[in-house]
């Protein structure tokens, strides 16, 4: 009988063979080298643990005890140095830089004071600071806000939200929590204090992905990574009736979804003491204009650029000093990208550039737009004659807000907030279109007088505001009562000291 011999490979196939072997091994390497990088972190956060943190517990130098890399790079978050081209960690005036906001949020608290934002640090001292908040508690004072202003600005919203519930948290004043809530964004608003995995901390952010079907609770820890900055980086308003923080999601997350859901319900959050326009004052979407960007849509977080990791001593954990990823290039833009710092500046620099020309543009054409409106009514236009044009101005206004209001939209998504900006441009040039029209129909064709609003204080003026009496309140306000909101905070237990532990 004859022996069949044995069949051997031909050379390609074995070297087809090895180089699948290669492929395999080095996939198994780096599927081995996450999972232990991942167990490092793991073992990282619970290896030198000294207490247990009662659930809760808002004060972040209590996880610092444990967490203290974390808690270092946290409180790097007071650092107000770093600057770029445009915005940086310092509070900046903006009405000062531009005085034509001023004229567009009048009747609003946001013509009086806007600065651009600080480090999670200056969190409760810039709320309590602002001209915007007022000055309760004073015989001739006003409290301006409801406490629904307090929701993002420190974890002792969510414990006062437990204690007292959600629909009484939200009913109160802004200053009768100026005792309770005194511990500025820190590591509750994002982390569980027995696990330290990222949770919501803030019902709103739920609730809302509730009414649109999706279940919050099966994200990804990659998801996560950026759902926890959507608890408090978003558009949202206060329901008339109670202040309910509501997110206006339910119709979808673009402009236009927003937009037609606010207008479904009548919505608008003051009246233009000028145009008589019904303006929606949009707050921060960053979440949802980071999702129409190309960074968002290949997976990458908000953590990922804001928090890049740090190795130390054979230690990874996430950068919690949160702040522009420019500040940290080679963490941040140049773990994906090949180019030089040079480069990449120049490239998020000329993205910025082309979306703030259009804003420029529509500040200038929408303030006169609601100039000339309070000329049309002093001339005797009729509501009727005014509706069209009211319409366009409040589109407008929304759009300029939303993509103002959206401090990093113009890298997040350049095409996306370019688009809702060239929209309200185009608006505003249609509502003066239309205003001439209905100034010719009531007998004046010349061109309408513009006040001088080139500074903040003349445009502050010119919308009858009294600076100097509201800075004397403020001023006041914060010599005695703020101290006494400190004392009783103090005696409660909500500040931490040394008796605290």
């Amino acid at each position: 009988m004859n022996e069949q011999k044995p069949k051997r490979l031909k050379s390609w196939q074995g070297w087809l063979l090895f180089g699948a072997t290669l492929v395999i091994v080095f996939l198994l390497g780096l599927f081995a080298a996450s999972v232990t990088e991942r167990r490092a972190e793991i073992r990282s956060i619970y290896a030198n643990k000294k207490i247990d943190i009662e659930p809760g517990e808002a004060k972040s130098e209590v996880y610092g005890i444990n967490y203290p890399r974390e808690y270092d790079t946290w409180r790097e978050t007071a650092d107000t140095t770093f600057e770029s081209r445009h915005n940086g960690s310092k509070a900046v005036d903006v009405l000062a830089e531009r005085p034509e906001m001023v004229v567009l949020w009048a009747g609003y608290a946001f013509s009086r004071d806007y600065s651009t934002p600080r480090g999670h640090m200056h969190a409760i001292e810039d709320v309590t600071n602002t001209l915007r908040t007022g000055t309760p508690g004073l015989p001739d004072g006003e409290d301006l806000q409801p406490a629904t202003c307090w929701t993002c600005k420190g974890p002792d919203v969510p414990r006062m939200m437990q204690q007292v519930g959600l629909q009484e948290f939200y009913q109160k004043r802004w200053s009768d929590w100026g005792s309770e809530i005194v511990n500025p964004i820190g590591c509750a608003d994002c982390h569980d204090a027995e696990t330290m995995e990222l949770h919501i901390s803030r019902p709103a952010l739920v609730e809302a992905m509730e009414r649109r079907g999706i279940d919050i609770t099966k994200a990804s820890h990659q998801e996560m990574r950026s759902l926890v900055c959507a608890q408090c980086h978003v558009e949202y308003y206060f329901k008339k009736d109670g202040n309910y923080l509501t997110f206006p999601w339910d119709k979808g997350m673009t402009f236009e979804d927003v937009e037609a859901y606010y207008d479904e319900q009548d919505y608008y959050d003051y009246i233009h003491p000028l145009s008589k326009a019904h303006i929606l004052k949009a707050q921060h979407p960053d979440y949802e204009l980071s999702q129409h960007g190309i960074h968002a849509q290949r997976g990458v977080s908000c953590a990922d650029c804001h928090m890049p990791y740090i190795s130390e001593g054979g230690v990874k954990f996430s950068d919690h000093h949160i702040m522009s990823p420019l500040a940290h290039i080679d963490r941040t833009c140049q773990t994906c990208h090949r180019e030089s710092k040079e480069e990449l500046l120049k490239n998020v620099y000329d993205r910025q550039e082309k979306a703030l020309e259009v804003r420029n543009s529509l500040e200038r054409e929408l303030s006169r737009a609601h100039i000339e409106a309070a000329f049309a009514w002093a001339k005797g236009a009729t509501e009727s004659q005014m509706a069209p044009v009211l319409k366009l101005i409040r589109e407008s206004q929304f759009r300029w807000d939303y993509g103002v209001a959206s401090h990093g939209a113009s890298f997040h998504a350049p095409q996306e907030v370019t688009r809702i900006l060239s929209g309200g441009l185009e608006r505003a040039l249609q509502a003066r279109v239309k205003l001439a029209q209905v100034l010719a129909q009531n007998g004046f064709t010349g061109e309408v007088p513009m006040p001088d609003i080139s500074t903040k204080e003349k445009a502050q003026k010119y919308i009858g505001l009294d600076m100097n009496k509201l800075r004397e309140q403020k001023e006041d306000f914060k010599k005695t009562i703020v101290p006494k909101w400190i004392e009783e905070a103090k005696a409660k237990g909500n500040i931490y000291t040394a008796s605290n532990q």
